[in-house]
């Protein structure tokens, strides 16, 4: 008896340890993005969602239309034909989780960042608008995908 008083004792404190904020998307949360991507329209253009760290010269993931995140790919924006959202807007990182539609292309080139000291896709933005300013989440810890100072990168799934 004693032992399974213990046990519990250590599985509520570990459950405590958890906040809101660290926890993904909840099962409905999946679904509803499932459903939202199943229902994107066809078409020639791309859907981003802004991943800004401040540490990291990235833009964020892009993906096709009616692709699941998991096969977005994150990229270095190449801005010689249309500035990237933020910076049209004289406020780097203020759309920081914003979903877009995007028009551009991926030009073939990949591009080191030194400070993730990784090589990443070069996406060629010639247009953009805003989908979402508050869209489902895709990351399994939201807290930390979305906080520009912590120096970690996450996959959406």
């Amino acid at each position: 008896m004693r032992y399974l008083a213990f046990l519990l004792l250590i599985v509520g404190m570990l459950a405590g340890c958890q906040t809101p904020g660290d926890r993904g998307p909840t099962a409905a949360q999946r679904l509803q993005t499932m459903e939202s991507i199943r229902n994107e329209p066809p078409g020639d253009y791309f859907v981003g969602r802004r991943y800004f760290k401040q540490d990291y010269k990235f833009w964020g993931y892009v993906r096709r239309p009616r692709e699941p995140w998991s096969t977005a790919r994150l990229v270095i924006i190449n801005e010689n034909k249309a500035a990237a959202p933020d910076r049209a807007a004289g406020a780097l990182g203020s759309d920081n989780g914003v979903e877009y539609r995007l028009n551009g292309y991926f030009s073939g080139d990949n591009v080191y960042e030194p400070p993730s000291n990784a090589v990443y896709p070069e996406f060629v933005l010639t247009g953009y608008e805003i989908i979402s300013r508050n869209p489902l989440p895709i990351f399994s810890n939201q807290e930390a995908a979305l906080d520009p100072q912590r120096r970690v990168i996450l996959l959406p799934h």
